[in-house]
């Protein structure tokens, strides 16, 4: 298995635990895309993947519904998505995505998670080397279609690496801004997207000791917890346990 497929599966097996904050999440992320891009899923692409994510994640329908409608009302509340960078202790690389209508309460509380856990908030762009950004699908393999074979296809619109998963599907990484053209082909050919998102991947992963994972895990959790934080990545090796 690649380096991207494994970092993932090892982050993913860690998040499942907590629904209620991955309807948070990707219900912020609906509203975000309505307001940008208009509440109708069939000329708003963006929305459209999101959609798909909210199902995959079994997010009841009404949710849904209410996250696009808050885009549409006057009161509602104007998210800005921003990144923090930072170093936690043990020179661990914490990078943290946020949906806020308030930067300064949020960087307020991002930089007082960090002190208070031995950490310390970089300036933005600090960590961007460290990292790749992807964009990341999953879709169902097609009855007749080789992996070698939609490779070989995907390769001319942006698609870097394919790896297996369960259930006949499959995970496609690209680079960041390969996504429309990665989503136009897949929904072009009758691919289905079962979900589309973003990661950052680190370069390197550092190990550390049991205790020092600890200390970490408290301030990956606080950050995790914030309501104004959509996602947390970082290059702390996972324990060999947390991936089985």
């Amino acid at each position: 298995m690649g380096r991207a497929f494994e970092y993932r599966k090892a982050r993913k097996l860690k998040r499942w635990g907590n629904m209620s904050r991955t309807f948070t999440r990707i219900g912020k992320e609906i509203t975000i895309a309505a307001k940008a891009g208009g509440p109708d899923p069939d000329t708003n692409p963006r929305l459209r993947v999101l959609m798909q994510n909210a199902k995959a994640a079994n997010m009841p329908k009404d949710t849904v519904e209410r996250a696009i409608k808050k885009a549409t009302e006057k009161d509602s509340s104007d998210y800005k998505e921003i990144t923090y960078e930072g170093y936690g202790p043990f020179g661990i690389a914490i990078f943290v995505e946020a949906a806020t209508d308030n930067n300064t309460r949020t960087v307020a509380n991002v930089r007082s998670y960090f002190t208070k856990h031995g950490g310390s908030l970089g300036t933005q762009g600090s960590l961007t080397f460290l990292f790749d950004h992807k964009c990341v699908f999953k879709i169902k393999l097609k009855e007749g279609i080789s992996l070698e074979d939609l490779e070989l296809e995907l390769i001319d619109y942006g698609v870097e690496e394919i790896e297996p998963d369960e259930d006949d599907q499959v995970v496609l990484y690209g680079a960041f801004e390969e996504f429309a053209n990665i989503q136009k082909y897949l929904e072009s050919n009758g691919f289905e997207i079962v979900s589309a998102e973003f990661e950052r991947i680190p370069h390197e992963l550092k190990e550390v000791t049991a205790e020092q994972r600890v200390t970490l895990d408290k301030l990956l959790e606080k950050l995790e917890e914030d309501e104004d934080v959509q996602n947390v990545f970082h290059n702390m090796k996972e324990d060999d346990s947390d991936e089985e």
